[in-house]
């Protein structure tokens, strides 16, 4: 059971979040981290796309360069009170290690059923983790309202955060001077996994030249649904299941909206046997693991989904993966068809 969401008041979202803003994020993140490979691929149908490697960033996934932009901007007296997330496991990796580095005080809450894998990381970091229960209704957003209403915390939200936005966006300036460098100018075509929006925001601000494609699996195509009806609207309370935990956000925030839908920006949708084989792809190919919701956007490219036109990219956005799974994707037990 799943109830409609509550959206939770980032206490942050003050402001709108701006290419400039993105540009000072860059700065931070290169002054911090190597930017992460990217990497050419021929698609099965001999298309040539770009594939930028954010699996390989030290929490393995593009959700610490929110994190830091965000942490790095708080006053003293906010990292005084510390912080609360709210995450699956990629973000609340990134806030963990960026939490960590800047010694500050960090809680996240977390489902029950995230990834063992993505909860021992956070964990390991020194968070504090809280669990609830999502199959049972149980709200996140509530959750963290009382922790932060309990200690003054400051909420770092996944995605509703105008520096969180921000901070992703770093990505694609990156991505704009590797592809200048190698492939002859900056992307026309950026294809990515979405969950709540963040990161395909923060793209269209980063490269507002470029067409940037939201993807996310079936059935968990709130953002795509937004865009093409010009309203906010939610996951369905009957969603099946994905393996994509990292993108199984209810529904998008205001903030996040504005930015995609004053760009003109419109999503697509994969199934789960077409992302699993995007996984398979990037292991054969680019002998990269790419966790489920991280191979989105692969995997519409892969499915003629989206096409791979111009200067096209996409990010292969997380590579955190419960390696019982991933073994059985790899052996192919659910017997998918082999990309042609």
């Amino acid at each position: 059971m799943m109830t409609n969401p509550s959206p939770l008041s980032t206490q942050s979202e003050t402001r709108d979040p701006t290419h400039e803003g993105v540009l000072r994020a860059a700065a931070k993140v290169v002054a911090l981290l190597p930017p992460t490979p990217l990497l050419p691929l021929t698609l099965p149908n001999g298309a040539v796309v770009w594939a930028k490697a954010e699996n390989l960033q030290p929490v393995g996934a593009f959700k610490i360069r929110g994190a830091w932009h965000r942490l790095t901007d708080m006053t003293a007296g906010e990292r005084a009170r510390g912080i609360v997330a709210v995450s699956s496991g990629n973000h609340a990796q990134g806030v963990a290690w960026a939490a960590a580095r800047l010694d500050i005080a960090a809680c996240i809450v977390m489902p029950a059923d995230a990834p063992a894998v993505k909860l021992a990381a956070t964990r390991a970091l020194g968070a504090d983790v809280v669990l609830y229960d999502r199959q049972g209704g149980q709200s996140r957003d509530a959750i963290a309202a009382k922790l932060i209403a309990k200690s003054g915390a400051v909420l770092v939200h996944a995605f509703g955060d105008p520096w969180v936005i921000e901070g992703q966006g770093s990505a694609g300036i990156e991505l704009a001077e590797q592809m200048a460098a190698l492939a002859g100018g900056p992307p026309t075509r950026i294809v990515t996994p979405c969950g709540g929006g963040g990161l395909s925001a923060g793209l269209v601000l980063a490269c507002p030249d470029a067409t940037v494609v939201p993807v996310e699996p079936e059935h968990w195509d709130d953002v795509t649904r937004s865009l093409a009806s010009g309203t906010i609207e939610t996951v369905a309370a009957d969603a099946p299941a994905t393996a994509c935990d990292a993108l199984q956000t209810l529904a998008t925030y205001p903030i996040n909206f504005a930015v995609l839908r004053n760009a003109g920006v419109t999503g697509a949708t994969v199934t789960e046997a077409e992302i699993r084989t995007a996984q398979r792809v990037a292991f054969s190919a680019l002998h990269l693991v790419i966790e489920p919701g991280g191979a989105a956007g692969l995997a519409a490219l892969i499915a003629g989904k989206v096409p791979a036109d111009g200067r096209t990219a996409v990010i292969l956005s997380g590579g955190n993966v419960d390696r019982v799974a991933y073994a059985r994707m790899l052996a192919n037990e659910d017997g998918d068809t082999p990309a042609a």
